[in-house]
């Protein structure tokens, strides 16, 4: 029952605003750290690993423990994530597209090669 109280609670903390301005200002700060670290690549590539380590602790900590244990809880969370937006995630970039970022500054053309061992053309301007 306690955590269901306390759920109750938080939920009218997401809703009065609250919870929004910290997450808020939070995002400002991680923002204004980014754009201190711009043109420094290995400062951000840190800045993204921390921000996905963060993602992880709170996934398999905080959030886990605080799932559903009833099957009408657990529609109830579903069907407000689906309505929020869906299972947040954070998306790594491909080589790929490193590797079509930095022919593009180059002003050439990437080439993939395939599991075959066989190479191509990515497309690009001869």
């Amino acid at each position: 029952m306690d955590r269901q109280i306390t759920r109750m609670n938080s939920n009218k903390d997401v809703e009065s605003g609250l919870f929004g301005s910290e997450l808020e200002a939070i995002a400002i700060s991680v923002r204004s750290l980014a754009k201190t670290c711009q043109g420094d690549t290995l400062a951000l590539l840190a800045m993204l690993r921390a921000l996905e380590d963060l993602h992880r602790e709170i996934r398999e900590g905080v959030f886990q423990t605080s799932l559903p244990d009833n099957r009408q809880a657990l529609y109830n969370l579903l069907k407000d994530m689906e309505e929020a937006g869906g299972w947040p995630y954070i998306e790594r970039m491909r080589l790929r597209s490193l590797l079509e970022h930095l022919s593009a500054s180059n002003g050439n053309s990437p080439t993939v090669k395939h599991e075959s061992g066989s190479q191509e053309d990515d497309g690009g301007s001869p």
